[in-house]
């Protein structure tokens, strides 16, 4: 198939709100060195997005300004000096440093995956995002261990769904918190022990009650806010926090004792800014840890709903409404 000189894209213009997000075209970009180039089947729509979007994130130095951090396509182009990993007709799924919502992206081919066996090119993009966001910080930076107990917050999101997937698969005891009960039913199919009703639970309370009062050994948190002195009561002793995002206000007033007391450590990342060479390290990870469980269904993704292209200003309304349990996905091509 040849390559047109001019693609559709979603334009989010000066930013603000979803409304500013609009169809328009500019040229299909050049895959650089190490770079393919991705004729884009899906694209997940993800928290970030709407950050950057509204001019709360914006991309990376060299970055795509096209909003989007993942897709499933076919590799049409290489860029110069070749690729070791993919050749023209590859089908994947990859992790963006941005331009996702069009209809052409390059991306760093050690950002790629191969779709795993038995997936549609939807399931697919539906995976870089979240499985790398998880990856990292629940696995490499809170090493989380067989037979811990795990509290993640926001479990009916992408990121919570997969979290507790992944922590059950490999051997925790998972709780999280959710708005309501349809969420909660939601987060209990795919290996959750615990769901926690936030509006009417106090989430230190039942994670106390449920581990001897001891706590959890990590918090997962992408909330913030008054969460932070909370979460900091949940953990056990030795027990880790780590923080992804902030939906609630990353400055409050937290009493640190607990955090000598306890011996806890708190950390966090982003994954946007990190190096080719640290994304693709995941990307290895995940291949041989974590795709094997999605090839034998093990772990999936959970899809809520599917917009074409051009509705990306109605999927960014959905985003921000909270009431999706699991992903919500652009169709760009067939």
């Amino acid at each position: 198939m040849s390559i047109p000189s001019n693609m559709k894209f979603i334009d989010h213009g000066q930013g603000g709100t979803p409304d500013v997000l609009v169809p328009s075209e500019c040229a299909v970009p050049k895959p650089g060195k190490g770079e393919v180039l991705v004729r884009v089947a899906y694209a997940g729509v993800n928290r970030p997005d709407c950050l950057q979007r509204s001019g709360r994130y914006p991309p990376p130095a060299g970055a795509s300004p096209i909003v989007g951090l993942e897709v499933s396509g076919e590799v049409v182009s290489i860029g110069e000096g070749g690729a070791s990993k993919w050749k023209i007709g590859d089908q994947l799924c990859a992790l963006t440093n941005g331009g996702a919502y069009a209809e052409y992206v390059t991306v760093p081919e050690g950002q790629a995956l191969p779709v795993p066996k038995g997936y549609s090119m939807l399931q697919a993009a539906a995976l870089p995002e979240n499985f790398f966001t998880v990856w990292t910080n629940v696995f490499q930076r809170g090493k989380l261990k067989k037979g811990e107990t795990f509290l993640v917050h926001g479990g009916s999101s992408g990121i919570g769904l997969t979290a507790i997937q992944l922590a059950h698969a490999f051997g925790a005891k998972v709780f999280c918190t959710v708005g309501n009960e349809e969420k909660a039913k939601a987060c209990l199919e795919v290996g959750a022990d615990i769901a926690i009703n936030y509006n009417s639970q106090d989430f230190v309370e039942v994670v106390m009650d449920n581990t001897n009062k001891q706590g959890v050994n990590m918090v997962l948190d992408m909330v913030g806010g008054g969460y932070i002195q909370r979460n900091l009561q949940a953990l056990s002793l030795d027990g880790r926090l780590v923080q992804i995002a902030f939906l609630q206000p990353s400055k409050t007033e937290v009493d640190w004792v607990s955090l000598m007391a306890k011996r806890l450590t708190f950390t966090g990342s982003t994954l946007r800014p990190r190096t080719a060479a640290d994304k693709a390290q995941m990307a290895v990870e995940l291949s041989q840890q974590v795709w094997p469980l999605l090839e034998a269904g093990t772990v999936k993704p959970v899809i809520y709903k599917v917009f074409d292209l051009a509705q990306a200003n109605q999927a960014h309304a959905l985003m921000e409404s909270s009431i999706h349990i699991g992903k919500i996905m652009l169709k760009v091509a067939g």
